[in-house]
């Protein structure tokens, strides 16, 4: 990893520990909540993306460096709050994917930040229990 990309995503995540407390707490705000792959514990991260009929898509900023990916790895099974509601459901990471192209279809303000901020960019589909 290019000292660059170091300085971007300690950058970022310094930024987003003081400022993803008070978003998650917005009713609006999309949550995902995963579990700890220590500690077992729920963990709230707010996100960006897009509910396709029964799938709801996002664009990880920093790939597997993302805590909330890694969480996803040891134990897919999460819940996503959308307008309020939450929903159970299972997640995949999908390197396949062309995030840059599914950035496109996404929410625009979040999906600008993700571009600005990502290095390393990672589609996530979480499949909804319905």
């Amino acid at each position: 990893m290019s000292r660059l990309t170091d300085l971007r995503f300690r950058a970022a995540t310094s930024v987003q520990r003081r400022v993803n407390p008070l978003l998650r707490r917005l009713p609006p705000q999309t949550v995902l909540e995963t579990r700890g792959r220590v500690s077992g514990l729920p963990r709230h991260t707010p996100v960006g993306g897009r509910r396709v009929g029964d799938a709801f898509w996002m664009v990880s900023e920093f790939g597997e460096r993302s805590q909330y990916v890694r969480n996803i790895k040891a134990d897919p099974r999460v819940r996503v709050r959308i307008g309020g509601r939450w929903h159970e459901g299972t997640a995949h990471l999908m390197p396949e994917d062309d995030p840059v192209a599914r950035l496109r279809r996404l929410p625009r303000f979040n999906s600008a930040a993700v571009r600005v901020i990502g290095t390393d960019l990672l589609t996530v589909r979480v499949d909804l229990a319905i």
